[in-house]
């Protein structure tokens, strides 16, 4: 069986160091090559052709999510585990958004990283167990809010639509009026329709939910 090779960036010599030691234990394992940054670790990479990058956040003149996005837009062929200090699941999601299969806190133990580079090498990914459950939570919750908003969308009338897509603009109802030729009246009866639906109270919410949906009128 051939060995899983890996790539190791990391702006600490004495992490990356740490890291060869552990790693090396593991007969089909054999690490590459190291880079202190992202810069050089996109080099590495096409010089090297490595199975599997360690790639830490913080880094300086390349960090790892800028990194991630060279990778990404170089369309280079690279199973990449972020390694981090950081429990933030903005940080995990975006990291996951831009094709990194594996993130590993830099405090958990060893059999953790192993475990993290055989199943991303295996295509598979691999969250540290105690940011998992918070990914899912997070997850439900963000499936949810875009079912509520399609539901929402869908129970709009043609007009409210138009309506909300100017508030989303910054119009008065005065102006919404003007702009759709109909009274005053009927502006404030649709906006109040809008706010129900939607589940707002003001039409700064209003906006937001109009800018996030994306929420254009063609009239």
């Amino acid at each position: 069986m051939s060995k899983i090779r890996i790539l190791i960036a990391d702006d600490h010599s004495l992490v990356r160091e740490g890291l060869t030691k552990i790693l090396e234990l593991e007969e089909d394992f054999e690490i590459i090559g190291q880079a202190s940054n992202g810069y050089e670790a996109i080099e590495k990479i096409k010089e090297l052709s490595p199975d599997v990058l360690l790639l830490d956040i913080n880094m300086p003149v390349m960090g790892g999510i800028a990194t991630l996005r060279k990778i990404k837009e170089e369309k280079l062929k690279i199973k990449t585990v972020m390694l981090t200090i950081h429990e933030s699941r903005e940080y995990l999601t975006e990291t996951m958004e831009l094709g990194a299969l594996g993130y590993v806190l830099k405090d958990s133990d060893s059999q953790s990283l192993l475990k993290a580079v055989k199943d991303v090498y295996k295509g598979e990914s691999y969250i540290q167990p105690k940011l998992a459950v918070d990914l899912v939570k997070e997850y439900n919750f963000n499936k949810a809010a875009k079912t509520r908003s399609r539901r929402a969308n869908n129970e709009l009338t043609k007009r409210e639509y138009e309506v909300l897509s100017l508030i989303g603009e910054g119009l008065n109802n005065k102006k919404i009026a003007e702009n759709l030729f109909i009274s005053e009246k009927t502006v404030k009866n649709h906006v109040s329709s809008i706010f129900k639906k939607i589940n707002v109270n003001d039409r700064t919410k209003a906006a937001i939910y109009a800018f996030k949906n994306n929420i254009k009128a063609n009239y």
